[in-house]
């Protein structure tokens, strides 16, 4: 993707976790600073709710099982905010969302290096919304395109 400034991405591994483990229950909580630009990756047990602010605009992802295998699963809420609102909410999310994947996928690359077949993985995002215009789930392809 290219995106990634590396240099502006701090990445925590919380109490449980480590660079390689474990799989299932390994939590991503992606936030950012408007001001820096700066990105912050916390790899844990739980979200790191501490870090989510009232602009709601984190992004929350997630390994589970599904019916194919594990999957990458994203939270991103759009909110209930109004159409207009709502509207721009989703664009941002849209456009970010490459740089938010490519941040986890790089943050976290020891993992991905360890574990070589979730770089094969789907990517699930869920769009959260009360509105149904923006009320979806959407596959994003895999880790390996954000790498």
């Amino acid at each position: 993707m290219g995106r990634l400034d590396p240099g502006k991405l701090s990445v925590e591994f919380r109490p449980g976790v480590t660079a390689v483990s474990p799989i299932l229950g390994r939590k991503y909580t992606l936030t950012h600073s408007d001001v820096t630009a700066e990105l912050f990756l916390t790899v844990g047990l739980v979200f790191d709710y501490d870090k989510v602010t009232s602009m709601r605009d984190e992004v929350l992802a997630e390994w589970s099982r599904s019916g194919t295998g594990l999957i990458l699963s994203v939270c991103l809420y759009v909110g209930n905010f109004g159409p207009h609102v709502n509207a721009v909410r989703n664009a941002v999310f849209r456009r970010e969302l490459p740089l938010a994947l490519e941040a986890i996928v790089y943050g976290d690359n020891q993992f991905f290096a360890v574990h070589p077949q979730l770089n094969h993985a789907a990517i699930w995002i869920s769009f959260v919304s009360e509105d149904p215009v923006y009320s979806r789930c959407e596959y994003w392809g895999t880790p390996l395109n954000y790498k």
